[in-house]
Parts: structure tokens; sequence; C-alpha cells
């Protein structure tokens, strides 16, 4: 290092992609300086997983991603796996428990990984600076980049780009990367809310109103991808785990199909109840299988009431199909304000998925939320961006 503002590397962004970047590059004995608007370290980790940050699944594989390459995020998944990061955990002794498919939390809290991240930022010999400004950047003839910042001008070999999307604005979320990429030539596909709620409107908002708070086990589709999770009702639409998976799927008026009981053949179970007890009224008989109000609101949805006995086939027909394949059409989104992440972006077409360095611009990098790589829910997002992240930090 020349001096104070020459580096051989600096990175924008200090969330999950940017510090493990940071890190890596460090370890290797490049100076390196990472750079953060916000004031506050990582609060997207801070405030994932419900406080205690999904920081992994170890069912991570390619088919767990979203983008316009599906074979562009192989090469950085295999080279910094879950097991690697399983490993740093456990050698800062954090301890942690898996949930349901493959999720792993913190016993603690989110602020473990981010303390962690932090040591060995300091181990590496990084320099950090919080609530630093980026006005430009510009490329220097012979190679490297300059950059005028709220903390003076500075220099470097290699510039990596880890400014995350569009997603919680809250917390500081900005174009930033999208406009560097655009200002070097690169592609940025359309930007979407992903992994984000349901809205809809009139009478169906009106239906999941009167449901708020009410939770099933339900299998959701869109197209060819379906997801079998938790699905709520809201004051504002739909959400739950189910809905947040397809929404990554789902493009502007698509049609969503909804199974609210996927273990039970519903025309098959009407017509069994019909000859066991055809008194019976079919609103009761609903009512076992799914919670009352449910069945209630199905029924009344449908226009469907009296005995079982009395009701044709064609009837049950219909309704077992409301519930077996609800089929309904979104009006769009909670957007950006409570998307957990931000679909597409900075298109991988440009970049290398050996290195994550832009194939026509030398030294310019870009890892984790800004490229168009986009997990399911469930810890794959931050181990996309500890893989993008170590992969640049080997290469910078």
């Amino acid at each position: 290092m020349k001096n104070k503002r020459e580096y051989d590397v600096i990175v924008i962004g200090a969330g999950a992609a940017g510090l493990m970047c940071a890190i890596e590059a460090g370890k290797r004995g490049r100076s390196v300086w990472l750079v953060d608007h916000a004031a506050k370290t990582a609060e997207k980790i801070r405030i994932s997983g419900g406080g205690r940050c999904n920081f992994t699944n170890i069912n991570t594989r390619p088919e767990t991603f979203v983008s316009g390459n599906p074979h562009f995020c192989k090469s950085a998944l295999s080279q910094y796996t879950p097991r690697d990061f399983i490993a740093l955990v456990e050698k800062h002794g954090i301890a942690y428990h898996e949930k349901t498919l493959g999720q792993l939390f913190c016993d603690e809290s989110a602020q473990q990984i981010i303390d962690m991240l932090l040591k060995e930022c300091e181990d590496a010999g990084v320099r950090y600076s919080k609530e630093t400004t980026v006005y430009s950047v510009a490329a220097i003839e012979g190679g490297g980049y300059s950059l005028s910042t709220s903390l003076g001008d500075a220099r470097c070999r290699s510039l990596v780009i880890a400014t995350g999307g569009l997603s919680i604005p809250k917390i500081g979320a900005t174009r930033f990367g999208y406009d560097i990429a655009l200002q070097f030539g690169l592609k940025v596909l359309d930007t979407y809310p992903a992994l984000v709620p349901f809205t809809f409107q009139a009478v169906l908002l009106e239906r999941c109103k009167s449901l708020s708070g009410l939770s099933v086990d339900a299998i959701v589709s869109c197209g060819k991808q379906s997801f079998r999770e938790g699905l709520l009702f809201t004051h504002r639409g739909l959400s739950g785990p189910s809905i947040l998976q397809i929404s990554s799927y789902w493009r502007e008026g698509d049609e969503i199909a909804v199974n609210l009981a996927p273990d039970t053949n519903m025309f098959e179970f009407f017509k069994a109840r019909k000859h066991e007890n055809g008194k019976q009224d079919i609103q009761t008989a609903l009512s076992h299988i799914v919670p009352s109000r449910l069945a209630e609101s199905i029924c009344v949805a449908e226009g469907i009431k009296g005995r079982l006995g009395d009701l044709p086939d064609k009837k049950l027909e219909a309704l077992a199909r409301a519930v077996n394949d609800w089929r309904v059409k979104p009006a769009g989104t909670e957007g950006y304000r409570t998307a957990e992440v931000t679909r597409q972006g900075v298109d991988t077409n440009e970049l290398s998925s050996k290195t994550m360095e832009a194939k026509n611009v030398p030294g310019l990098y870009f890892i984790g939320e800004v490229v168009d790589v986009t997990g399911h829910l469930g810890g794959f997002n931050f181990q996309w961006a500890w893989s993008s992240g170590y992969v640049a930090g080997q290469n910078v």
C-alpha cells in the first residue's frame, strides 16, 4: 500500500457478500478497503430469520436458485459450500440448529454472525468505513479505478460491487450497484421484488381480510413450479413461506393455483361422506379437512350450502376444485418494502461464473444480490452471498 488512499481492492457494500469478499481478499495479503453508506453493519443479516439469521441451507443446489442462466451459480456454489460456512461458524463457537428443510439458524442471535465476520475482517487487515458515501467511480487509464467518496478520493486495482438489491429500502437499499453496472456498459435485467407477499383487489382482498391470521399447509403453484409450505391469510392478501417462494416465479398477470388440502382428494372425500352420512352439512364436512373459518369462506364464495345428501356431484366437484385447485390472480405484491430479495439485476452473461469479474471490464466484480441470482426462501440467498463473495475474494 503506497499510502492510505491506495488499495489493491475496494469493496463497496458491507453486507454478507461484501464482508466475505473483503475477508478472503485480505487473507490473501491484499490491501482492502470496505466501505458502506449505512451507519449499522449488515442490517439484513441482523433482521434475518427473526433475528437469528438463517445463515445457510444444507440442501443448497443449483435448482434452489432462479436466474436467467440456471448454470451460472454452479461454479461459486461448488467453490464455497454450506459446509465451508458451517466450519467458519463452528470455528467461532457459534451454536446453531437445523429447522425444517435444511435451514440453519443461530441458537442465540444474528449479531453473532455479524461479529464473526467483522472479527475475520479485522484479522485479515481489512480497513472498514461505515457511513461513507461513494459519489462517483471512474476507470483509470492503464487499469484500476478511482473513487470520489465522503472520506476523500481513493484508488484501487480491483473494485467489487456488493451493494445488494432494492429490497427493504428502510435499511438502506439503493440502485447504486445497477447504476455502476450500466455506467460500465453491463446489461442490467429489470428488477422485481421477490420472496414477497401477494396483494389482491376488492372481493378477494375482503375474503383474505376476513381470514387474516389463519395459516394452513398448502401447495402453491405457478406454471411448472410449485412449493408445499405454510400459507398465511393477511389483511393485505396472501403470505407465508409457500407464497413467498412462488413469488420469485410469478409475473404480473399470472394466475396461481392453491391446493388448500394437499393430502386429501376432496371430491372423493365428499362422495364418501355423502355415502356415510348424507344428513351432514357440507360446511361441517369440509371443516374436518380445513379450519372452520376457511370452510365457511369457501362455501360462501362458491355459493354451496345444505346437506351432503341433497347436493349433486356437480356441486361437490365444484367445491372440491375450490379446495384442491383454487385459482387466483394476484393484483401485485407488497413490493420492495417487504420483499426479502430482489429478482434479476446484473445480467450473468456479463460476468465470469468462476471469478465474478465483468468479462469486458477488467478488475470490476459484482457479487451477491445485485447479480441475477435469486435463492429460494430458507438460507439460500445467504449461501449465494458467501459463495460469490468468496470467489471474488480469491481473484481480486
